[in-house]
C-alpha cells in the first residue's frame, strides 16, 4: 500500500495497533523513508501519542505482551536514524516492563469509517474453555464491511445474528444502520457473558446508538417455534458458522424454520459470510441448503476493506432462500 503522507502513515499505524495486527504488517519501511526525511523524534513521538498513550489504549489496552514488543520495535526503529534518545519512549516501555502481566483477555479496538471506535474484550488464546467464539474471526470482520457498504439492507429491520461471538458484527450493524431492533444470540454461558459486556461497553454508553438491542440464549438444535416466532426477525445474519461438519445439520435445520417464521406475510432475509477452511465441510453445507429445499447466491459486489486483516483466505458471502 502507498502512503500519501506522514499523516497516513501515522493513522496505518495507529489502526493497526488497536487491533492487535501483526507487527510485519505494520508499515516499517513507509515510516523509514518519513524518518529520513522529517523530523524523526516528532513522528515518533505522535506515534506514540496515537497508540500506547493514547486514551483508548490507557482504558481498553491490547495485551501486555503486545504492547511490550511494539514499543521496543519503535525504540529500535528510533535508534536506527536518530542521534539522541527520546525519554518518552523509553519511560513508556519502562512502565510496561513493570507492569503485570495479563491474564487470558485483552482489548481490540476497530475503528469505523464515522470515527466510532469499537473496542472489545477478547481472549488472547484462539480457544479457550472449550469455545472459539471468545475471538473475533475474519468473516465476522467481512461481514460487518459489507454491513457498512449495505446499511440499506438494516434499515427499519428488526435483525437476529446467529453465534454472535463477542459481538463485532452487531455492534458495527448497531452503530452505522438504522435498525428496528438488533438481536444478538449464541449458546455458550461464557460468549455470552462476554458479548453483554462488550455489548454495554460500545453501545450502552455510545452517543450513536439508538435501537434497542437483545441477547439470546440460543441453542440450534433444540430452539422452540415459540420462542423462534417471538424474535420477530425479518433479516438474519451470521459469520463463520460453518466450520463444523457436526454442526451443519441443526444450523441447516434452524435456517429452514428461521425462513419459513414469516414477518408481516414476508420471507426473512439470510446472509451467512464463511472463511472457506475446509472445501468438503462448506460445500456439504450447501448440500444440505439443497435437500432442504433452500437455494442460495453467493454475493459478488465488492467489499471496501475497512479494518486491518488478511483477507488472503477465500471469504464468501451468500443470500439463502426458499
Amino acid at each position: 500500500m502507498g502512503y500519501k503522507t506522514t499523516k497516513d502513515v501515522i493513522h496505518s499505524f495507529q489502526v493497526n495497533f488497536f487491533a492487535m495486527g501483526l507487527l510485519n504488517a505494520f508499515p516499517w519501511d513507509s515510516l523509514d523513508k518519513e524518518l529520513t526525511t522529517s523530523k524523526t523524534s516528532d513522528i515518533i513521538m505522535d506515534i506514540l501519542q496515537k497508540t500506547c498513550l493514547h486514551p483508548i489504549c490507557l482504558k481498553n489496552p491490547p495485551s501486555l505482551k503486545y504492547r511490550r514488543r511494539f514499543q521496543t520495535e519503535l525504540i529500535k526503529r528510533h535508534e536506527m536514524i536518530a542521534a539522541e534518545p527520546l525519554d518518552e519512549l523509553y519511560e513508556a516501555l519502562g512502565e510496561l516492563m513493570c507492569a503485570q502481566e495479563d491474564d487470558d483477555v485483552c482489548y481490540k479496538t476497530y475503528f469505523l469509517p464515522t470515527g466510532d471506535a469499537v473496542s472489545l474484550a477478547e481472549n488472547v488464546a484462539l480457544i479457550a474453555q472449550g469455545t472459539t467464539g471468545l475471538v473475533t474471526w475474519e468473516a465476522a470482520l467481512y461481514l460487518a464491511e459489507w454491513a457498512l457498504d449495505n446499511t440499506h439492507i438494516f434499515k427499519s429491520k428488526t435483525v437476529l445474528e446467529l453465534g454472535s461471538g463477542i459481538g463485532l458484527t452487531g455492534i458495527v450493524v448497531c452503530l452505522s444502520s438504522s435498525l428496528t431492533k438488533y438481536i444478538f444470540s449464541d449458546c455458550h454461558q461464557t460468549v455470552l457473558q462476554r458479548l453483554k459486556e462488550n455489548i454495554t461497553n460500545c453501545l450502552t454508553n455510545s452517543d450513536s446508538h439508538s435501537a434497542p438491542v437483545s441477547v439470546e440464549e440460543l441453542h440450534w438444535e433444540n430452539v422452540s417455534d415459540e420462542q423462534l416466532q417471538r424474535l420477530q426477525a425479518n433479516t438474519i445474519i451470521a459469520a463463520d458458522v460453518v466450520y463444523d461438519p457436526d454442526i451443519i445439520a441443526c444450523l441447516v435445520k434452524l435456517l429452514s424454520r428461521l425462513l419459513n417464521c414469516k414477518v408481516q406475510e414476508n420471507h426473512p432475509d439470510v446472509y451467512i459470510a464463511s472463511t472457506v477452511r475446509n472445501p468438503e465441510t462448506y460445500d456439504c453445507f450447501k448440500e444440505q441448503l439443497e435437500r432442504a429445499g433452500l437455494r442460495h447466491v453467493i454475493m459478488k459486489d465488492s467489499v471496501a476493506q475497512v479494518f486491518p486483516y488478511n483477507r488472503a483466505s477465500t471469504i464468501e458471502m451468500i443470500k439463502i432462500y426458499v
